[in-house]
């Protein structure tokens, strides 16, 4: 019958998206592009990953009068290693600006080129709800019972991150005057998995303990169209003396293969100080060298059989002789 077949077929999607989940490694490329937040699961033990965009950026301050247009670069190389829960990755956003400034009549053109962040960490998977709940019982008959909205949908997988920011440039203007060497990075990330749609928030302390701390939330939300198509909403807010903005961002990604996929998108922002528009074309690619753990097989099955039909045996008796008496 049709809905056997269907339900069999549903079965067979919902147990393999399962044991993806559990396993944190997945059969096509889990990657942070084209927004700027990070997801709670890692890439896998045994994956690189790099995963880059060129953007174009302009900006324009109606206070301090002044443009400017940025091309520059994004990166983000992450690696798999230890455990399935455990990422290092290093992220990277390095700047060539030009910067036009107005006085009057008069106005003067200058450029200058930095990283306006270079940082090294590591993530670590500390909640699953995947494997804290196990798997969700799935009715071959109805369709309905199988995308019903659960309680336990609504708590997210919780990932830690923890880095360090490097700056060695004397004058950097992209980075708070006078800034440290070397600065921390702290960031509590959430992710949920609704079927086709999925739901991150990240929740940022960066440049802790120095003159110019600053506070980031991002809230991601990504919609699969198909097997290779996807879209996906961003939302950025950052605060900070040195430099603080509401940024609105979108875009599409297209997977290639399994390994690789394509993105772009657009940012705005909500001010005039400065009124920001940018443009990311971007990719990623992971080389795969995950291995599954083995499972361990018995030397005997037959044997083990045995022990345990002698085992159910032993049970049953146990059971009918403490109900025997009054």
């Amino acid at each position: 019958m049709n809905y056997s077949i269907q339900g069999i077929r549903l079965f067979l999607l919902l147990f393999v998206t399962i044991q993806i989940a559990q396993a944190q490694y997945t059969e096509t490329i889990n990657t942070n592009n084209p927004g700027r937040s990070q997801g709670a699961f890692a890439v896998g033990k045994g994956v690189a990953q790099i995963e880059g965009s060129l953007f174009y950026r302009a900006e324009e301050h109606l206070l301090q009068r002044y443009e400017r247009d940025y091309l520059g670069t994004s990166f983000q190389l992450r690696y798999g290693a230890i455990t399935e829960k455990l990422e290092f990755s290093i992220f990277g956003t390095y700047n060539s600006i030009n910067q036009t400034d107005f006085n009057g009549t008069v106005s003067t053109d200058t450029s200058f080129s930095n990283f306006s962040r270079f940082t090294v960490g590591g993530k670590y998977l500390v909640f699953d709800p995947y494997q804290f709940f196990g798997e969700k019982k799935v009715n071959l008959l109805s369709w309905k019972a199988n995308n019903r909205l659960d309680w336990r949908d609504l708590i997210p997988a919780v990932s830690v991150y923890a880095g360090a920011n490097f700056d060695f440039s004397e004058n950097n203007l992209l980075t708070p005057p006078d800034d440290a060497s070397i600065s921390p990075r702290l960031e509590l990330i959430t992710q949920n998995n609704w079927g086709r749609w999925v739901f991150v928030t990240n929740f940022v302390a960066d440049r802790i303990a120095t003159d110019f701390p600053s506070y980031q939330w991002l809230l991601t939300m990504t919609h699969s169209l198909n097997n290779k198509w996807a879209i996906f909403a961003e939302y950025q807010g950052l605060k900070s003396d040195f430099y603080s903005d509401d940024l609105g961002r979108g875009g599409v990604t297209y997977l290639v293969t399994k390994d690789w996929q394509v993105d772009t998108s657009i940012t705005l922002n909500f001010k005039d100080t400065p009124t920001v528009f940018q443009v990311n074309v971007g990719m990623s690619y992971r080389l795969d060298f995950h291995k599954d753990t083995p499972i361990q097989q018995t030397s005997d099955p037959e044997a083990d059989g045995k022990k345990e039909k002698k085992k159910k045996k032993k049970n049953k008796l146990n059971l009918e002789g403490e109900g025997g008496g009054i």
